[in-house]
């Protein structure tokens, strides 16, 4: 195999593992976009306005955001705030028809990653998301059981498919992976105690009911118990 094909097949594999929203109310050009390129990917996702776009996000928490700016009832760039308030380091790529060049000034200013003009050639948005494709994968921390930690949006997956947790959920995984990649060992209770209820004068019956929550709506085996230690996260 020659070192630009296995480049591609490094990148192609990379792309079967990422959700993509497209939010575009021109469903031919939407429909042409996921005809083109949405088989290289593990999703495809489409939305007809910015606030389907933002149910959507929300519901399948998508690595890379594409959208147009001018829809209606959300424009692209309204909804874009508004993902930028919940994912501060999301790729988001807008769709511009010429016209619209002046509204890219706030579109840049929201911080969007890339945006083309339209009429574009599919093969070219393919292309750049192949190139920031590596980057968003190697935010992922893979662990036991087929789940993996995404540092960019601090979110947890199983298999591909997105685990809703709650902020204190969410804060628990953090810590307990931050304390595997610094010493490999478990994190005492009354650590944990103080972390996520500092305000509060937690029992170690309200610590063992939150986490065994949390193992229920991930795998009994995700969160470990070192006896007389506290508790440790499964690293693959």
């Amino acid at each position: 195999m020659s070192s630009n094909k296995n480049v591609f097949w490094i990148k192609n594999r990379v792309l079967k593992e990422l959700k993509v929203l497209l939010v575009e109310d021109e469903a031919k050009l939407s429909s042409l976009l996921k005809n083109a390129i949405g088989e290289y990917f593990y999703t495809f996702t489409t939305a007809s306005d910015g606030e389907e776009g933002l149910e959507k996000f929300q519901k399948i928490a998508p690595d890379i955001v594409i959208t147009d700016i001018m829809m209606p009832k959300r424009s692209g760039l309204e909804m874009a705030q508004e993902i930028r308030k919940r994912e501060p380091n999301l790729p988001i790529i807008i769709l511009s028809a010429f016209s619209e060049t002046d509204k890219l000034l706030s579109a840049i200013d929201i911080g969007v990653t890339k945006y083309f003009i339209k009429p574009f050639d599919p093969e070219e948005l393919l292309a750049y998301i192949m190139e920031i494709a590596q980057k968003i994968e190697s935010k992922n921390i893979e662990l036991q059981g087929g789940f993996a930690f995404n540092q960019t949006k601090n979110t947890l997956y199983k298999e591909g498919r997105y685990i809703a947790l709650t902020k204190t959920e969410n804060r628990f995984v953090q810590l307990l992976l931050l304390q595997a990649k610094e010493d490999n060992k478990a994190l005492e209770s009354e650590s944990i105690k103080r972390s996520l209820w500092p305000q509060e004068a937690v029992s170690d019956m309200k610590l063992r009911a939150f986490i065994s929550r949390l193992r229920k709506k991930t795998s009994p085996s995700l969160i470990q118990n070192i006896k007389g230690e506290g508790y440790a996260i499964s690293l693959k």
